[in-house]
C-alpha cells in the first residue's frame, strides 16, 4: 500500500456538499477487504480536498488505484510523490529599488507561502505598524508548540499525512529555514544592517513588505508530499490569499494531472490567484525545467551576482578557490593536510571507502585532529563534513561536481567547497608530500 491522490476536478455544481464521509464511502466500495480487513476505511483516508476543488488522498494498493481510475467523475489517480524545497540580495540583483513608492493596496494583499513553515520571531515578520487582517481573510492560525500569529503573519496551518511527527516540530514553526527564507524574500519587512558574521552585510527586504503572510507548512525534513501540497492549496485558495508562493519541485517533470503543484495552481488561477513556483534546481542541463504548466509563473535564475569565495592555499604556493561562507580566520597559518580516505575509523568498522566522504563517525579522531581534511563527494552527494567536525579537525575541504554548487554554510570550523578538478589537484599535492 502507498499514498495515492484521487483527483476529481471541480467541486460538484449541484450544491451537494463534499464531506470526508463521501470519500470514505468511495473507499468502502473500492477497497479489497481481503487485503485491508484489519484497517478501518476511515483510517485509509489521508486528506479530503473539499474547499476549493474535489478529491482525496488515501492509502491504496495498486489494484485499488486502478479501479478508482476507471470510476465516473475521477480525473486522475496517481501516487503521492515526494518533492523537495528548492537573500538579502534578491531584489537588489533584480534592480528593484528599496525606495519605490508603495500603493495602499499592498496593505490588503495576502501572500500564501507553501513551504517548510516560518520562524515567527524573525524581525522580517514583525507586525509593528500593521493593521488587522483584511476582511476577506477566512483562514485560521493553528497555534501549537509556542507558535502564535500576528497582524503580519495572519494565518498558519500544517499538514502531515503520515501522521508521525517524530523528530519534527508539530506546528507551523520552521525548523529547516527554507520556508522562512522564501517568505522573507516575498513579504519580509525591511531589516537594516544585517550579515552572516560580517559576510554579506546589507539590508534584508521582501518584494512587498507591507503585505500579510499566510503560512502553509506542507514540507518537512523528508520533503513535501503531493498529498499534503494539495491540502495546502485547497485551504489557501478558500482562505482568501491573493498570491501563492510554492518553491517546490520534483526532480523530473510530471503530467499536469499527476502533479500536486500543477493541479493546485490550476484551481488557484481559476480563482484569480497568481501562483509563483520554482523551475527546479537541476539545471543547467536540458529538460530540467519543472513546474511549466501554462497557468503558473515558474521562476528561475540563470546567474547570481554574489559568491562567498574561500580560498585554499597549499604549501607549494598554489591557490584554489572554493565557495562557502567562511567566518573563521586561520590568520595565514599553515596546517597539515590529510585526505579523509587515509583516516578511516576502523574501531567503528569503517574503511577508506566510507571515510573519504567525511560523514558522521567515519574518521579516526587522532588522525585528523589539528589538520585540514579533504573530503570527496559521495555518489548521492553525501560528504557533509560532519565527521571532520566531530573529530576536532582544524578545517575541512568539501567537494561538489563543480564549484558553483555552493553550500549554505557557514561551518563551525574553517571550510570551503571546491569542484572535482580542484579536489583532484589538492589530492595530488597530498599524495606527493606524504
Amino acid at each position: 500500500m502507498q499514498a495515492y491522490i484521487v483527483y476529481m476536478g471541480d467541486k460538484p455544481k449541484n450544491g451537494v456538499p463534499v464531506t470526508p464521509d463521501l470519500h470514505v464511502n468511495i473507499l468502502r466500495d473500492i477497497v479489497d477487504n481481503n487485503i485491508n480487513n484489519d484497517i478501518a476505511h476511515e483510517a485509509l483516508l489521508l486528506h479530503s480536498y473539499k474547499r476549493s476543488f474535489h478529491g482525496f488522498a488515501a492509502m491504496l494498493t495498486k489494484q485499488e488505484a486502478q479501479k478508482l481510475a476507471g470510476m465516473d467523475g475521477v480525473v486522475s489517480v496517481f501516487p503521492s510523490k515526494q518533492m523537495s524545497v528548492k537573500t538579502t540580495k534578491s531584489w537588489n540583483f533584480l534592480e528593484f529599488p528599496e525606495t519605490v513608492k508603495r500603493s495602499n493596496l499592498e496593505k490588503d494583499i495576502i501572500i500564501g507561502v507553501i513551504d517548510t513553515g516560518i520562524w515567527p520571531e524573525s524581525h522580517s515578520f514583525s507586525d509593528v505598524g500593521f493593521g488587522p487582517p483584511p476582511k476577506k481573510w477566512k483562514g485560521i492560525c493553528q497555534g501549537n508548540n509556542n507558535f502564535t500569529c500576528n497582524n503580519k503573519i495572519i494565518g498558519a496551518r500544517y499538514y502531515r499525512h503520515l501522521g508521525s511527527f517524530e523528530e519534527e516540530v508539530e506546528s507551523p514553526r520552521d525548523s529547516e529555514g527554507h520556508g522562512t527564507h522564501c517568505a522573507s524574500i516575498a513579504v519580509g519587512n525591511i531589516v537594516r544592517n544585517i550579515s552572516i558574521k560580517g559576510l554579506g552585510f546589507g539590508n534584508a527586504r521582501g518584494g512587498v513588505p507591507s503585505a500579510h503572510i499566510a503560512v502553509y507548512k506542507a514540507c518537512w525534513k523528508n520533503g513535501c508530499s503531493d498529498a499534503d501540497i494539495l491540502a495546502a492549496f485547497d485551504d489557501a485558495i478558500a482562505d482568501g490569499v491573493d498570491i501563492i508562493s510554492a518553491s517546490i519541485a520534483s526532480k523530473v517533470p510530471n503530467d499536469y494531472f499527476r502533479s500536486g503543484v500543477a493541479i493546485g495552481a490550476f484551481h488557484a488561477t481559476r480563482k484569480g490567484i497568481l501562483v509563483s513556483t520554482c523551475s527546479g534546481n537541476e539545471g543547467p542541463k536540458k529538460r530540467t525545467v519543472i513546474n511549466f504548466a501554462p497557468w503558473m509563473l515558474s521562476v528561475a535564475a540563470t546567474t547570481i551576482n554574489r559568491q562567498f569565495i574561500t580560498k585554499v592555499q597549499l604549501g607549494n604556493g598554489k591557490v584554489y578557490e572554493g565557495l562557502l561562507p567562511n567566518i573563521h580566520d586561520l590568520q595565514g597559518k599553515f596546517y597539515p593536510l590529510i585526505y579523509g580516505g587515509d583516516a578511516p575509523n576502523t574501531t567503528e568498522g569503517g574503511n577508506a571507502t566510507m571515510s573519504r566522504f567525511c560523514s558522521t563517525n567515519s574518521l579516526k579522531d587522532d588522525s585528523i585532529r589539528g589538520k585540514i581534511v579533504l573530503c570527496d563527494r559521495g555518489p548521492d552527494a553525501s560528504g557533509d563534513g560532519y565527521g571532520a567536525i566531530e573529530g576536532d579537525a582544524t578545517g575541512v575541504i568539501l567537494t561538489g561536481v563543480k564549484v558553483v554548487e555552493e553550500l549554505v554554510g557557514p561551518f563551525p570550523l574553517p571550510a570551503t567547497h571546491v569542484g572535482l578538478e580542484e579536489n583532484s589537484k589538492i589530492y595530488k599535492y597530498i599524495s606527493e608530500t606524504r
